[in-house]
């Protein structure tokens, strides 16, 4: 793949409610999907892909570091305005540090499901977790990345 690429993120958190149970219309309304430009490189077998994100607050940019390890392991390192490190391996808990303007509280992801295709020209990641904080289950969460060549375009 080219050092240059395009990278697609769409999230989608379903917020739980006391019950344990998820509303999905409501996940819907707060479906998440950036476009942005990013560089990637291969080192030591394993995929790293940079990017930036502007927040929608205007506070700042967030640099963000995916790096895939094989087909079992996402990390995704987050400095700047918001500062995070998650990981995530299906069937695996971690907990890490969460840092906004506002304050910092502890996270943690528990990955269900994690599935990476990994080709020559694309990358295509899935993550479906339960997202915690301060040791409570706040959300299932889903991510999916893509990452492709700058010159190309993601299919509509």
């Amino acid at each position: 793949m080219t050092k240059e690429v395009l990278v697609r993120i769409a999230g989608l958190h379903f917020d739980l409610k006391e019950n344990g149970e998820t509303d999905l219309q409501e996940a819907e309304d707060e479906k998440i999907e950036i476009v942005v430009p990013g560089q990637y490189f291969l080192k030591n077998g394993k995929h790293y892909i940079l990017y930036e994100e502007i927040e929608e607050s205007g506070l700042g940019v967030t640099k963000n570091t995916l790096k895939v390890t094989g087909d079992y392991r996402v990390e995704m390192k987050k400095s700047g305005v918001l500062t995070s490190y998650m990981v995530f391996e299906k069937g695996k808990k971690y907990v890490s540090s969460y840092k906004t303007p506002y304050g910092q509280m502890q996270i943690g992801t528990d990955t269900k499901e994690l599935t990476i295709i990994s080709e020559e020209e694309k990358i295509r990641i899935f993550v479906r977790y339960t997202l915690e904080a301060e040791d409570e289950a706040v959300a299932e969460s889903r991510i999916r990345i893509e990452v492709v060549p700058r010159e190309c375009a993601f299919p509509a």
